[in-house]
């Protein structure tokens, strides 16, 4: 079966059962039809200790899947069969990526969180909700210049896109205000997907409705004539996004195929933005389990990295410990084998491709000093020799290899992957962590240590534009701000054809952009955009609904 039919087959407990398990009073609930709900955020004063923290990341992505959510839901849904009080916290998919190549994003196989159609398509509306907001701030900062443009804010010098949850290269660019006066000021504009928005990021740092209006207030959206910033405070808007949202902060309820309850709350781009769920659902999750099994997106080296030096930093957590998910497939890519042919034995390309697991490794055990284990997703085509070939070259780094079938088994196939990680929240310690730079170290000087630290670059290569940005934002007093690069997720270097672990390559920094809201600095590399289009063959093409309105084709 496809993973919808598995996820439409299956059994739901009312959200009302779910959140009576997990502790969670009827007075924090506010239901959104029978399997879902949102959480109010008075939650958060109830008195309990946090609980443990497990962070799973993975190896750099392929377009063989590595199954990282599947293995964060699987993980939990073990640990829960282990008999542990234990909770999952995900990140809420965007419609750009569910109709375009990647499809769902709501686990797999036997390890998905449901209804994954709501979760999928419009779940309970918190990214229009964001839209929303965004759209009305570039409303009222145009509206502001028609009528007469009192702060003196230099059209030219606009810095806030609109944005809309879709992949669609035509809106990069445009021109608007066009057909004559009564239609606004012509300017050129673009938009941003939903989740690279700094609405995204903000609703996902902020831990309550006092902390995202102020927030929202700070966003920067654009310069006067005399290079002065322009707040959405200045446009006295902060009120009336807050108000767009206020229920869409609140985290959402859900539960895995296993009844396992699930906290899918928020979803900024990993590759543009910082790539994690909410603090506000991580924290309750802790608050109501002894363990919280939560995921960063992409591979380490974009969504950890951020995971840990923003959200952590601004959270005051740090996790017990990290998964990093591989696949003996993927690893085979790295090594220079065609997506057509990875089935077959190939000691000699995984050999060639281990270094890109490695090197994740190495940076959560050595650059962020974190207990680890690698959970190797097993494929049916994979050999003990390509298994064993894994743990060898894992154990020689001092981190235990956990094979883990939870797609095909759900929570059974990740048991030997629970203990591990039961061991490693128990056993071993996270007091060294640390982050991989300081904030009061120079801007330049922060990206430089991710750069080198955790990509491993040679070089740091900044444009005269870039230059020029950072002494700007930082005599406006931003350089205190942690950094969130922008790069491909499909290498360590801003080249997305550098497969596995490249070395002596040089990330070039095109340019930068304050979130001063979100708070922090937007480092743009590569050919980074934050607008994707649809491919040739986009998902959407084959996805439908019956006359009876059932969906097919999400995944």
């Amino acid at each position: 079966m496809t993973d919808i039919e598995i996820a439409q087959s299956c059994t739901m407990q009312p959200i009302s059962q779910v959140a009576k398990a997990a502790g969670i009073d009827e007075e924090y609930l506010e239901y959104y039809g029978k399997y879902k709900a949102k959480l109010s955020l008075d939650i958060l004063k109830t008195e309990a200790s946090d609980g443990k923290l497990i962070l799973v990341t993975a190896m750099t992505p392929t377009p063989a899947g590595e199954g990282k959510t599947t293995t964060t839901i699987g993980l939990a849904d073990a640990m829960k069969q282990l008999g542990k009080n234990v909770s999952v916290a995900l990140r809420e998919p965007s419609l750009g990526p569910v109709f375009g190549i990647k499809g769902g994003a709501a686990g797999g196989g036997y390890a998905q969180v449901v209804p994954m159609e709501d979760i999928n398509l419009h779940f309970t509306g918190d990214f229009h909700a964001i839209g929303a907001a965004n759209n009305l701030l570039a409303a009222m900062l145009d509206n502001h210049i028609y009528q007469g443009n009192s702060l003196n804010i230099d059209p030219r010098r606009i810095t806030w896109k609109r944005c809309v949850d879709m992949n669609d290269r035509q809106l990069r660019y445009v021109t608007d205000g066009l057909g004559g006066r009564v239609n606004g000021v012509p300017r050129e504009d673009g938009y941003d997907i939903t989740v690279a928005s700094e609405i995204m990021a903000i609703l996902c740092l902020a831990d309550s409705i006092a902390d995202l209006k102020k927030r929202l207030s700070k966003i920067i959206v654009g310069y006067t004539y005399d290079e002065k910033p322009v707040t959405a405070g200045d446009l006295k808007a902060q009120g009336a996004m807050t108000a767009l949202l206020k229920d869409a902060i609140k985290p959402n309820l859900v539960q895995t195929l296993e009844g396992t309850p699930a906290f899918v709350h928020g979803g900024p781009f990993a590759n543009i933005a910082h790539g994690c769920n909410s603090v506000t659902a991580t924290k309750i999750s802790r608050k109501l389990s002894d363990y919280t099994v939560t995921e960063a997106g992409f591979g380490a080296d974009l969504g950890a990295e951020k995971f840990l030096d923003i959200k952590c930093r601004y959270a005051g957590m740090k996790p017990d410990a990290v998964v990093i998910v591989a696949t003996i497939r993927a690893l085979k890519m790295h090594g220079g084998v065609d997506k057509k042919n990875l089935a077959p034995e190939n000691l000699e390309a995984l050999e060639k491709g281990l270094p890109n697991l490695l090197r994740h490794v190495d940076n959560i055990k050595n650059v962020y000093n974190l207990p680890s284990v690698v959970a190797l997703n097993r494929f049916p085509t994979d050999t003990d020799a390509e298994v064993q070939m894994v743990i060898d070259k894992c154990r020689e780094l001092g981190v235990n290899t956990v094979l883990s079938t939870v797609w095909a088994d759900g929570g059974a196939g990740g048991i030997e992957m629970a203990k591990e990680v039961v061991r490693l929240c128990e056993e071993e310690s996270n007091e060294n962590f640390r982050f991989a730079y300081e904030l009061d170290q120079p801007v330049e000087k922060k990206i430089r240590d991710v750069a080198k630290g955790v990509y491993r670059a040679k070089h740091v290569a900044f444009s005269a534009k870039a230059e020029k940005e950072i002494k700007k934002l930082t005599d406006l007093g931003y350089g205190g701000l942690p950094v969130c690069i922008a790069k491909t997720q499909y290498s360590f270097s801003d080249d997305m054809t550098l497969l596995c672990a490249p070395e002596d390559f040089v990330i070039h920094v095109k340019d930068v952009r304050l979130s001063a809201g979100a708070g922090f600095i937007v480092v743009l590399t590569g050919d980074i955009m934050t607008m994707p289009g649809l491919p040739k063959s986009p998902a959407a093409e084959r996805i439908d609904v019956s006359d009876d309105g059932v969906i097919s084709g999400l995944f």
